[in-house]
């Protein structure tokens, strides 16, 4: 099925109705698109909420592909990565080509990391190329107006490429048109200089009228892959006051975590990564999972489709971790309970789910069905301590659910 019929599917359901409908329709044929280059949910917070053993059989969502790479380092039996964008399962297919092809890790670094060399133009041609399935290698060589196929994004910041990664390099045009500096971040050396600059270069922007007016605007999100009704959700999570919630998401995300430790604010601050620095890295990236990861990249599966079309085909007692990143916050009562129903009846005994949502409530304690929540577990306060945790600090909430029955 076309990415964009997958896209509006999904998104305008029985909540779409007056604006919001209209609002739904535009953000499908946005998001129809690459938006995601890389993935911004935090796999260690996944791996250890999901407590992934040697053998466990996984299904995520495939966004930008990091995370679904990233977990075979727990050498897993299988990982399922589904997605409504065919753009993101052509990345996913990349990144892990570049496993299975590369001759080693500097090669690797230097196209997934670096992205930015034009040695990765050979790279492409010589070694992922002939390792690509039909349609990710038709997608990469694709070209431009310019005439500069997709796989050229390599040689040019890929990761300033992408809905989000354009957005991110209007929001330091923004911040520089308003008196401010976000780059200025990437230059702090401990957690009191991250606290200093922020609050020199990035807070008082949340302050300006123009940034305020534009914070209200749902359109201005879609580009982070924020739909309507998760607008709304931020909205209310915000007691309407959203250029505040977003100012102390951006806080968390400069001010919580060593710079040294933290990819997210590496692409934020800086637009890339720092690849002199491991601990800089995503985790898929880290040399030290390097030979796990290329030894399990046959155990990675991708689908182009939804969460419930994929689980309707599976059977039962067939599945132990579970990933859906911030997809329900896109879903209405029926949808979210024929997605729950599919994964209670999926489900081994144990398994685990982990989510993120916009705003700080789970969807699941008011909306899901009463049979079909009582076969799950949650611990509030083990979920606020995930969240905590994720350096990626853009969401409201991590949340896990264990089966019991």
């Amino acid at each position: 099925m076309h990415t964009h019929t997958l896209v509006n599917k999904a998104v305008h359901n029985s909540r779409s109705t007056g604006r919001r409908a209209l609002g739904d329709r535009l953000f499908a044929r946005w998001f129809s698109q690459l938006v995601y280059a890389q993935i911004w949910e935090d796999p260690l917070v996944d791996i250890d909420a999901l407590q992934l053993q040697p053998g466990s059989r996984v299904l995520t969502i495939s966004s930008g592909g990091c995370n679904a790479l990233a977990y075979l380092a727990c050498a897993p039996q299988e990982v399922h990565a589904v997605d409504l964008n065919a753009s993101h399962l052509a990345m996913l297919a990349l990144k892990r080509a570049a496993f299975q092809a590369l001759p080693d890790y500097p090669a690797l670094l230097a196209f997934l990391g670096g992205a930015d060399d034009a040695a990765n133009l050979q790279r492409y041609r010589q070694h992922l190329a002939p390792q690509l399935p039909p349609a990710a290698r038709q997608y990469w060589e694709q070209t431009d107006w310019r005439g500069r196929p997709r796989y050229s994004l390599f040689a040019r910041h890929a990761y300033r490429h992408g809905l989000l990664g354009r957005f991110i390099g209007v929001a330091h045009g923004l911040g520089r048109l308003l008196g401010g500096n976000l780059s200025r971040l990437a230059t702090a050396a401990n957690l009191d200089e991250q606290q200093a600059l922020f609050d020199r270069h990035l807070a008082p922007l949340f302050d300006h009228p123009l940034l305020r007016f534009l914070a209200r605007r749902p359109a201005m999100l879609y580009s982070m892959g924020i739909p309507p009704a998760q607008f709304a959700a931020l909205l209310h999570d915000a007691d309407g006051d959203l250029p505040a919630l977003f100012r102390e998401r951006m806080r968390r995300l400069a001010c919580d975590f060593p710079l040294a430790d933290n990819p997210y604010a590496q692409q934020a601050f800086a637009r890339r990564y720092d690849t002199g620095r491991q601990s800089a890295l995503p985790m898929y990236l880290q040399q030290q999972h390097y030979a796990a990861i290329r030894e399990h990249s046959q155990r990675l599966y991708s689908h182009h489709c939804s969460l419930t079309d994929f689980l309707v085909n599976r059977p039962s007692q067939s599945l132990d971790a579970y990933l859906f990143l911030d997809a329900q916050d896109w879903m209405d009562d029926a949808q979210l309970n024929a997605l729950w129903r599919e994964v209670t009846r999926t489900a081994a005994r144990g398994a685990r789910v982990v989510f993120r949502t916009g705003g700080s409530a789970s969807p699941l304690e008011t909306r899901l069905a009463p049979q079909v929540r009582a076969a799950w577990h949650t611990d509030p306060d083990h979920n606020r301590a995930l969240h905590r945790r994720d350096r990626a600090a853009i969401y409201g909430g991590v949340h896990l659910y264990i089966k019991q029955t």
